[in-house]
């Protein structure tokens, strides 16, 4: 496993392009974003459980069904939620795919995200289609990162390289999310490719699988998205005999996929509206995966904890305040808490009580932008982490004027 670059172009027979089309507010960032394939690929995908669904997702869900796509068209600035004519608008995104690059409508992925409950017009899409789809390149990655961004502050991507049927195959991602992000299956909008060739039942597998330890265990301000949505396209062309079983080669593409999802959950923690810090959970000595996952993500939905990150304060109590209410069963009194950065490791609380330790130490720990909580359960060997970020005032200051 190495990590590359390249993106979602990482990947053999991979094209991106992002272009203005004029969609947001602020008409000077690219829009609109565009993902192709030389040739079909299998494909799979999550969604949000939000009852309230974008467009985007009941037509992708609908061109999904045989498991095939081609291609991913995503405009950010506008989520196309709750719009009399949203289906009409996503699918007729889909048309324009077809009608400039001779892709089946029917296998293309719709992605939208930005404000919920505005209009949205596809003559600016329409519009700027020839741009879009003239610029696709192998290395168009980076545009198509940067086409899907609202509120981040800077694009999300990645690339590895891993081993399938003694063949060497590619993994990429690009992904958005800094807001509205406490998800229940994936996180806002993440694409994948990957050339290795892999049936659409296991891709389907190894996705769903994945998400339950990575996105679903990301936390930015406890909202669940309306157009959440996580697709992975798998084109083949790395050459390896398909992978239509588990063994050797459906783990090693399942760590692939994991290594992309864990960092891309770490990027967009890191980017959360207003955030100055990236906190990582980190939960050992479980009796079982669910009392885990409980905890941890109980701990980085905090907003109590988040704020005292924010003020790099040690108050413990909060972690163990996070813990108490999850839902979690645990020993209170067999828990340890500590805090881990550049600077070093606190300890704060040993067996649910608290433990003597310098505040000033404590305090240049948690001025670091990558932050540890680190809680010990002492009743088992079993673990799980959850990513989030700070609470700081810049997050209501974004949020409270988000349309306007």
């Amino acid at each position: 496993m190495e990590l590359i670059k390249g993106g979602v172009c990482a990947p053999k027979g991979f094209r991106a392009n992002g272009v203005l089309c004029g969609i947001k507010a602020n008409r000077t960032k690219p829009d609109v974003a565009l993902i192709v394939s030389d040739v079909p690929c299998s494909a799979a995908a999550v969604y949000t459980t939000n009852l309230v669904k974008g467009a985007p997702l009941t037509v992708t869900k609908a061109h999904l069904a045989n498991g095939t796509a081609q291609a991913v068209i995503c405009n950010s600035g506008n989520a196309n939620t709750c719009n009399a004519n949203g289906i009409e608008i996503a699918q007729g995104m889909c048309d324009l795919v077809q009608t400039h690059l001779g892709i089946d409508a029917n296998d293309v992925i719709v992605g939208s995200t930005g404000v919920i409950g505005q209009p949205l017009s596809l003559a600016p899409i329409e519009k700027g289609m020839a741009a879009l789809t003239a610029g696709l390149s192998y290395t168009g990655s980076d545009q198509a990162a940067q086409a899907i961004m609202t509120t981040d502050t800077r694009a999300k991507e990645l690339a590895v390289t891993f081993t399938a049927g003694g063949k060497t195959c590619h993994m990429g991602g690009i992904a958005k999310g800094s807001g509205m992000i406490h998800p229940n299956m994936a996180t806002m909008l993440v694409f994948i490719t990957t050339d290795a060739a892999i049936s659409p039942q296991l891709l389907q597998k190894a996705l769903s699988q994945d998400v339950a330890s990575t996105f679903n265990m990301l936390s930015i301000d406890g909202d669940t998205s309306t157009n959440d949505m996580v697709t992975v396209l798998a084109n083949g062309l790395a050459g390896n005999e398909e992978i239509c079983q588990e063994g050797e080669d459906f783990s090693a593409f399942m760590q692939a996929l994991n290594t992309v999802t864990v960092q891309l959950c770490r990027m967009i923690a890191g980017d959360g509206e207003g955030a100055t810090k990236l906190l990582q959970c980190c939960v050992t000595g479980a009796d079982t995966l669910e009392n885990a996952k409980l905890c941890a993500k109980s701990v980085i939905c905090s907003s109590l904890l988040k704020a005292a990150m924010f003020g790099a304060d040690a108050n413990w109590g909060r972690v163990l305040c996070a813990i108490g209410y999850s839902g979690a069963k645990v020993d209170t009194g067999k828990i340890g808490v500590a805090f881990r950065s550049a600077k070093g490791t606190v300890t704060v609380c040993e067996k649910g009580s608290g433990v003597p330790f310098s505040e000033e130490n404590a305090k240049e720990i948690l001025l670091e932008p990558e932050i540890d909580i680190l809680v010990d359960l002492g009743s088992g060997d079993i673990s799980a982490t959850a990513w989030g970020c700070d609470l700081t005032y810049d997050y209501v200051k974004i949020n409270g004027d988000y349309r306007t």
